[in-house]
């Protein structure tokens, strides 16, 4: 694996962030979209987002994944961020999550965030949540059947949180 640097997704970057997040959609294990972005809609959907970042490999310049970052809420809660992450699947178990959800908690301070806060992250989906337990996110509770899959059983959502 090549070395990995996060940083602002640029216009050049929309065709791999849509095939990346397009991936995650498509298994229907972790997103709650259903439908996929074109080029344009992603286009306009990234720079909607507060902030999005990329993590791309150093010499091959090829982007291994992203993360959007926007308010969870409006007005009073305004200052509750959320975020979202998807590596490819080809680059997934080598840490690269890690490091997207680090730098998403330094931008959501510097956007003068308060708290990070993840709605509906799949009970099943225990990398992701054991990543969050190690790097402080406190779990908030358990949604039963919260989460439609793509085979439409329902699954567990555990919501979690950290101050930033």
């Amino acid at each position: 694996m090549e070395k990995i640097i996060i940083r602002k997704y640029t216009e050049k970057d929309i065709p791999a962030m849509c095939g990346i997040w397009n991936e995650v959609v498509e298994e229907g294990v972790a997103f709650p979209q259903e439908e996929t972005l074109t080029e344009k809609t992603g286009s306009a959907f990234f720079a909607s987002q507060t902030y999005c970042a990329v993590a791309e490999e150093t010499e091959s310049k090829k982007i291994a994944g992203l993360y959007i970052l926007h308010p969870n809420n409006v007005g009073r809660c305004g200052h509750i961020a959320n975020a979202s992450y998807a590596v490819k699947s080809d680059c997934r178990r080598l840490h690269i999550g890690e490091l997207l959800v680090k730098d998403c908690l330094a931008q959501a301070h510097a956007a003068n965030f308060r708290i990070l806060q993840f709605n509906a992250v799949v009970a099943t989906n225990i990398h992701a949540r054991h990543l969050y337990e190690r790097l402080g996110f406190i779990q908030l509770g358990t949604i039963k059947g919260g989460f439609k899959m793509k085979d439409g059983h329902f699954e567990d959502i555990c919501p979690y949180y950290r101050e930033v």
